[in-house]
């Protein structure tokens, strides 16, 4: 026994030596420094949490702080992290670093940073968004022959392009997490599917080489696993008229734009201009954006004139079981399904997080489970998720999804304290 307490006291030693290596190593091009503490209050565990440090309060803190040349450390280790652009001006306003945190843990986490120059990290990536489109081609009748896919960083949708124009690989942007991916329908229908994934890599960027026929059967990596039909899939925005959900269908023009596709954080941003409600018309911005380690999505929604009939909602299955936020106690609560609702025949859990700020009621149609809500100040945010049984290490009853679409709402309502 003293032996082996003799062989694991040099083990700790070597290790710490290297970690104390790594640490002068970075010192040496990072010689500033910011410490932070981040609590988290909760009494559950938080993997995969998002920490967003906000520039202007670290420059308040520490002006000379340099956002082009900087590492997060936490326990002794070099963190992950992404600059930011939350607002969308183009210009980043945040650090998102991600770690992972103990119920009711506090935990110091330091940014070395070189006051000048730019040194920028190389972190694994587990997230994209993307769109592609075909080149070289043409349409005819709304279709488009020939050409081949090109990925593109802005899209203004043609005139011509419907659905299965087979211009657009898989129909629309498409962003992905290493647990799920998502992709929404930039025509008429412009609703929300879900790809779910069978590997944490990404995929995206593989899928719809070869038509649109082939993602709806299963592979290494998965498939596409939601039937949308006339419904708006899982958390695409619509308008309630009282009876029954119209999609964001007859618009002036449709952009698409990709705001971010990085190691952490992806967003993509769409402009409806035009978007025809009944009695009017609104100019509409939607940014989808996802995180390392999440299957949520979050959708902010800015519109040019403040609405209280704007939902969102789910896709009515049979064989799927609905749950709501029963006496919510915090700011957020959410509608769920749960059952045998997959393309592939099995488990599949879906969820509306949503804040109380902007709730109006629940309701439904034919195809719809809805959530209707009001923008405030031209403003409407709310989390759309998925959990998918074939995920890896996946969630598989619904007692586990419940409890996790629960931990997502205790999450919201009790965000990490930041010490700045």
């Amino acid at each position: 026994m003293k032996k082996w307490t003799w062989i694991w006291v040099l083990l700790l030693f070597c290790q710490c030596g290297k970690s104390s290596r790594i640490l002068h190593q970075i010192q040496a091009s990072f010689p500033e420094k910011i410490s932070l503490t981040v609590y988290n209050p909760l009494d559950q565990a938080r993997v995969d949490a998002p920490v967003i440090f906000e520039l202007g309060k670290l420059k308040t803190k520490c002006p000379k702080f340099n956002e082009k040349a900087f590492v997060v450390f936490a326990d002794g280790k070099e963190i992950p992290s992404q600059k930011i652009d939350r607002n969308g001006d183009g210009s980043p306003d945040a650090i998102l670093a991600i770690t992972d945190f103990k119920s009711k843990e506090s935990k110091q986490l330091t940014l070395y940073f070189s006051e000048t120059g730019e040194m920028p990290r190389e972190y694994p990536k587990r997230t994209q968004a993307e769109i592609s489109h075909k080149v070289g081609g043409e349409f005819r009748n709304h279709k488009y022959y020939g050409g081949q896919f090109q990925n593109v960083q802005f899209l203004r949708v043609p005139k011509e392009h419907t659905d299965h124009s087979e211009f657009i690989r898989y129909e629309g942007p498409g962003w992905e997490s290493d647990k799920i991916g998502y992709r929404l329908y930039l025509d008429w229908r412009n609703a929300i599917d879900i790809f779910g994934k069978r590997l944490p890599d990404l995929v995206l960027h593989h899928v719809g080489l070869d038509g649109f026929e082939s993602y709806h059967h299963m592979a290494d990596w998965g498939m596409d696993i939601l039937k949308v039909g006339e419904a708006l899939g899982i958390g695409a925005l619509g308008f309630w008229d009282g009876t029954k959900v119209h999609r964001v269908s007859k618009t002036d023009s449709v952009t698409c734009a990709i705001l971010a596709s990085g190691p952490l954080f992806s967003k993509i941003r769409l402009h409806y201009h035009g978007w025809a409600i009944p009695s009017e018309k609104i100019h509409v911005t939607s940014d989808l954006s996802i995180w390392a380690g999440s299957r949520m999505t979050h959708h902010e929604i800015q519109v040019s004139k403040d609405i209280s009939t704007l939902c969102t909602g789910i896709v009515k299955h049979d064989s799927a079981k609905v749950f709501y936020s029963e006496n919510p106690r915090g700011e957020w609560a959410y509608l769920a399904l749960y059952g045998k609702q997959s393309l592939a025949g099995d488990q599949l859990g879906m969820a509306i997080v949503y804040p109380l700020k902007h709730f109006v009621k629940l309701a439904q149609d034919s195809v719809n489970y809805v959530v209707v809500l009001k923008s405030l100040g031209g403003y409407l945010d709310y989390y759309f998720l998925s959990a998918w049984e074939q995920e890896p290490g996946g969630i598989r009853t619904e007692k586990a999804f419940l409890k996790y679409v629960e931990n997502v709402v205790n999450c919201l309502d009790t965000p990490l304290w930041i010490a700045y």
